[in-house]
């Protein structure tokens, strides 16, 4: 398989995991996560430019949007501590693309754990999530 062909699948794996009602559309917000856990940064322009060309409509709705992200947020936050470890995000990331290397997995993290506490709390997932 060659790389496109592998970088396809891929995203095809991580558009089927985050197509909860399996309608074949998913939020732009999730775009953003799936792009980022593949190391696809995007500056917010090139991302803005991205979503408009696929979503002319902008038929994003963002309270629901907000309430979906809090819900994923409690199936992982499985205590009810309100943050999630930052392992347990590398085990989703990893899911996602089993080609991570360790060292991109860390670097990830490293981004989202802002405050280097090996954990994730609500406010830096909504930013991984949002990319606000």
């Amino acid at each position: 398989m060659d790389e496109e062909a592998q970088r396809l699948a891929i995203m095809r794996k991580a558009f089927q995991m985050f197509d909860n009602t399996k309608c074949g559309f998913i939020d732009t917000v999730k775009i953003c996560t799936i792009l980022n856990s593949m190391g696809q940064l995007f500056d917010d322009k090139e991302l803005q430019a991205l979503i408009e060309e696929n979503d002319p409509d902008n038929e994003e709705d963002a309270e629901s949007t907000h309430q979906e992200l809090k819900e994923a947020f409690r199936l992982y936050d499985k205590e009810g501590n309100g943050y999630i470890t930052t392992g347990t995000l590398k085990e989703i990331l990893k899911a996602l693309d089993d080609k991570l290397t360790s060292g991109e997995l860390d670097g990830i993290i490293a981004e989202i754990d802002t405050d280097g506490s090996g954990t994730v709390d609500f406010d830096e997932f909504m930013e991984m999530m949002t990319g606000d």
